[in-house]
């Protein structure tokens, strides 16, 4: 249990430090930002693909290896199983959520929709990080109608 209040704790204040006002801000700031976020979550995606079981490095099969995050990595990360994986067998896979234990504390009102992608950027890199420790390029979207739910669109790149 402590573990997870922690992990939420340290995404809010990694959220929060990159949404800090800058005095000089450059150019391309939030995208910067996300930017940031996303690549936090790459190389921790990375760290949990290489102390994955030896059976698991051991999927060839997109599918195999979705349902592996949707179940697996989702327990290990969210505590949780992802709520539904769908696909169109042509490499995009759409993951949802309905209760993404990120987006919770704020999901009391339609305000908070367009504030979602920054508490969902290191999401993204987490899972394109897991993907190319298991051998997979891939692009992962996010998009949130109504809060706490979001889905992942996963399009696995052919090589």
């Amino acid at each position: 249990m402590a573990d997870k209040v922690l992990f939420e704790f340290l995404h809010t204040e990694m959220v929060a430090e990159l949404w800090a006002p800058h005095p000089d801000p450059g150019p391309g700031g939030q995208k910067r930002s996300l930017s940031i976020l996303e690549s936090i979550g790459f190389r921790v995606g990375q760290a949990l693909g290489e102390r994955l079981p030896q059976e698991t490095l051991g999927f060839r099969e997109e599918l195999d290896v979705l349902k592996f995050l949707c179940k697996d990595l989702w327990v290990a990360v969210f505590h949780k199983q992802m709520d539904s994986l769908r696909t169109n067998h042509q490499g995009t896979y759409v993951l949802q959520d309905n209760s993404f234990p990120l987006l919770v504390p704020m999901a009391s009102g339609l305000q908070y929709v367009e504030e979602a992608p920054k508490f969902l950027a290191f999401t993204c890199g987490l899972l394109c990080g897991t993907l190319s420790t298991l051998g997979f390029q891939s692009l992962v979207t996010t998009s949130v109608t109504s809060l706490p739910a979001c889905k992942f669109q996963v399009v696995i790149r052919k090589p």
